[in-house]
C-alpha cells in the first residue's frame, strides 16, 4: 500500500490488552458496527471452513460501470451448516450452485448467508465446489488506491482503461469471497477477464490462454502459490508486453511488464530498475517468494498497489514519489518509489500476511524498510542511515501503530515510518548486520506462504536477536504506544549518566553511551541512571549520541 493510504487507517474507543500492558485508544473514534464484526472476526459461519482455491471469472461492461460474473471456490470443511460469504452492495448474488442444486441464502449487509442441506463433513482429502454468480455496479473508487473501488478510466487517447483497487476496504467490494486475510487459498487462484477484443486483460500469476470468440477477448491467468483476495486484481486496457529474466537465488525468474503502448519506450528505461532491486531484496529478505507465478508490473490508472505478482504502477516513469523525495534527504530521488516499496511487498505483505489488518505494521514497516535497504545497496549505508532518519519526519504519533481486532480497522498510519524506524533502531541496537540480515530471511522462511500475527514476529525477533523478553516492551512502546522514549543524560565529574523516560514499563534499551570522540560502548538502560566515565564536556558529547535510534536526546541538569 502507498504510504497516504494512512489516512484510511483509523483507531477507535476502547482498550487493547497485548503482552501484559494495557493501552487505552481514543474516546473519540468511531463505534463499531455489526457490520465491522461480520468482515472483521472469524465467527462461527467462517472457522469450519477452509479456503483451498479461487476460479475466478469477471466481465465488465465499461459504459454501464457494470460486473457479472462467477466465482467457483474449493474449500474443505468440518462439520458446519451454515456458510458466510463476503459481496458488498450493492453487488447482487444470482444464484449459489452446490453438486448441481441451487442453494438458499439470506443477504444481510455486505454478506450472503447461505445454508447447505446437510452438515458439511471432510472425509479423508474430500474437497467441496461452491459457485456463486454474482453481477452489479460495483462501489466506484473516487481517488484510488486509496478510497479503494473500482476504476473506470480512459487512458490519454480515450481507450477504456479499467482495474481495481481494494486493499482495507476488501476484494468482496467486487467478487464474492471469504474476505478476510487470515485465509488464502491454499492452491492459489485462476483470473478470466472477458474483455472487447482491442482490449488486453491482465492478471496475477502466468497468463495461459487469450481466445477470441463473438468480438470478445478471454483472458485466462493463474496463481500456483497462495495468495490474498485483495491481490487477485484484473487490469484492462490498450497495453503492450515486454519481458526479461532475473537470475536470482531459485533459478530463472521471468518478469514480464504490461503497459500501455504509448508508454513503452518510457517503461523500458525505468524498469531497468527492477533486475538491481531484486538482487538487492534477494540478498537481504531471501529468494523472490513466488517464482512459479513469475514477477510482473502492470501500468495502473492509480499511483501503486502490491498486488501479488501483478503490481500495479502507476508513478509516471520517474523518480521518487511522483517526483518527491519523502526523506527529504535527496536520497529517495536516486530510485522510483512504487518500483521499490511495492516490490518489497512481494516478501511482506503477499509472502508473509497479517491474519489481521489490526497487524498491518507488518505489512508496511518491514515493507517501507526495504526503501532503506534498497538505498543501502545503491549508494551505500551512509545514505540509508539519512534516509531512515529522514523519514521520520512522516510521524505523527497519533494513535499507537496496531489497530483494534477484529473490525476490519488498521493502526494509525505511523505504521510506515515509525514501524520502519523501529526496525532501524533494532538494527542500530543489534550492532551485527550479519544477524539483522539472518532474522530478515528467517522471517520470510519460518512464515513463507503464511498468515501471521505481531505475537509470532515479535517472538521470532527476541529469540534470533538474543534480546529476549527484554525487547517485549520495546514492541510496546513503538507499536502499542504513541510516546517516543528520551533519553536523558548529564556530566558531572568525569562521569556520564543516561536513563530513558517517556517509556512505557519495563523499556530497556541498548543505547550508545560516549566516552571519547568517537570511542564509547552499546549498554542497556533502564528508568534507572547508569553510569559511565567519559572524557567528554557536555558540547563534545551532544554530537557523539548515535542518531539511529529513535529516541531523543535530552540534557538535564547534573
Amino acid at each position: 500500500m502507498n504510504f497516504l493510504s494512512k489516512i484510511n487507517y483509523i483507531s477507535t474507543c476502547g482498550l487493547i490488552l497485548t503482552s501484559g500492558y494495557l493501552f487505552a485508544q481514543s474516546s473519540t473514534g468511531p463505534a463499531f458496527s455489526r457490520a465491522d464484526s461480520l468482515r472483521g472476526t472469524l465467527n462461527e459461519k467462517r472457522t469450519w471452513w477452509d479456503v483451498k482455491r479461487y476460479d475466478l471469472e469477471v466481465e465488465p461492461d465499461f459504459e454501464n460501470k457494470t460486473l457479472k460474473g462467477r466465482n467457483t471456490i474449493k474449500f474443505s470443511g468440518n462439520a458446519g451448516r451454515v456458510m458466510q460469504i463476503d459481496l458488498q452492495q450493492p453487488m447482487v448474488v444470482d444464484s449459489i450452485l452446490f453438486q448441481g442444486n441451487k442453494l438458499p441464502f439470506t443477504r444481510e449487509g455486505n454478506t450472503a448467508m447461505i445454508e447447505f442441506p446437510a452438515f458439511l463433513q471432510t472425509s479423508g482429502r474430500q474437497d467441496f465446489f461452491l459457485s456463486i454468480y454474482y453481477h452489479g455496479k460495483p462501489r466506484e473508487a473516487k481517488r484510488p488506491p486509496w478510497d479503494g473501488g473500482w476504476i473506470w478510466s480512459r487512458d490519454e487517447e480515450g481507450r477504456p482503461w479499467m482495474s481495481v483497487a481494494c486493499q482495507g476496504l476488501g476484494a468482496s467490494v467486487w467478487y464474492p469471497c471469504k474476505d478476510h486475510q487470515s485465509d488464502e487459498p491454499d492452491e492459489g487462484a485462476s483470473l478470466t477477464i472477458i474483455t472487447p477484443q482491442n482490449l488486453m486483460g491482465v492478471g496475477n500469476g502466468k497468463h495461459i490462454s487469450t481466445i477470441e470468440h463473438g468480438g470478445k477477448a478471454i483472458h485466462r491467468w493463474e496463481v500456483r502459490n497462495p495468495i490474498n483476495a485483495y491481490n487477485i486484481v484484473p487490469y484492462i486496457g490498450a497495453y503492450e508486453n515486454f519481458e526479461e529474466v532475473f537470475q536470482g537465488e531459485e533459478g530463472n525468474l521471468n518478469l514480464s511488464y504490461w503497459v500501455l503502448d504509448y508508454n513503452l519506450a518510457k517503461a523500458k528505461e525505468q524498469f531497468r530498475q527492477v533486475r538491481p532491486m531484486l538482487k538487492c531484496f534477494e540478498f537481504w529478505l531471501g529468494p523472490y517468494p513466488f517464482y512459479e507465478d513469475d514477477f510482473k508490473m502492470v501500468e495502473s490508472p492509480h499511483l501503486g498497489m502490491e498486488h501479488q505478482s501483478n503490481i500495479a504502477y502507476g508513478n509516471k516513469f520517474m523518480n521518487g514519489y511522483m517526483g518527491r523525495d519523502l526523506s527529504g534527504t535527496g536520497w529517495g530521488n536516486e530510485w522510483d518509489f512504487i518500483i521499490i516499496h511495492e516490490s518489497g511487498h512481494e516478501w511482506f505483505g503477499n509472502n508473509i500476511t497479517t491474519k489481521d489488518i489490526a497487524d498491518m505494521w507488518v505489512h508496511e514497516g518491514f515493507t517501507n524498510y526495504t526503501e532503506v535497504l534498497f538505498t543501502q545497496c545503491k549508494s551505500g549505508l551512509d545514505a540509508a542511515n539519512a534516509y531512515a532518519q529522514g523519514i521520520r519526519r512522516n510521524i505523527v504519533n497519533d494513535r499507537p501503530v496496531i489497530g483494534p481486532y477484529g473490525v476490519n480497522k488498521g493502526g494509525s498510519g505511523d505504521m510506515y515510518y515509525k514501524g520502519s524506524n523501529m526496525i532501524h533502531t533494532l538494527r542500530t541496537m543489534m550492532q551485527n548486520d550479519s544477524l539483522f540480515r539472518q532474522m530478515l530471511r528467517g522471517l520470510n522462511k519460518v512464515f513463507y506462504h503464511q498468515t501471521v500475527t505481531t505475537q509470532q514476529v515479535e517472538k521470532y525477533i527476541m529469540e534470533i536477536s538474543g534480546f529476549g523478553s527484554k525487547l517485549q516492551p520495546f514492541f510496546d512502546q513503538y507499536l502499542r504506544d504513541t510516546k517516543i522514549p528520551v533519553v536523558e543524560w548529564k556530566i558531572k565529574s568525569g562521569q556520564l549518566s543516561a536513563r530513558i523516560t517517556n517509556g512505557v514499563p519495563g523499556l530497556t534499551m541498548r543505547i550508545w553511551m560516549p566516552s571519547d570522540q568517537g570511542k564509547g560502548q552499546w549498554m542497556w538502560i533502564t528508568k534507572e541512571w547508569t553510569t559511565i566515565p567519559t572524557q567528554l564536556n557536555e558540547v563534545a558529547c551532544e554530537t557523539e549520541w548515535n542518531p539511529n535510534l529513535y529516541v531523543m536526546y535530552k540534557a538535564v541538569n547534573p
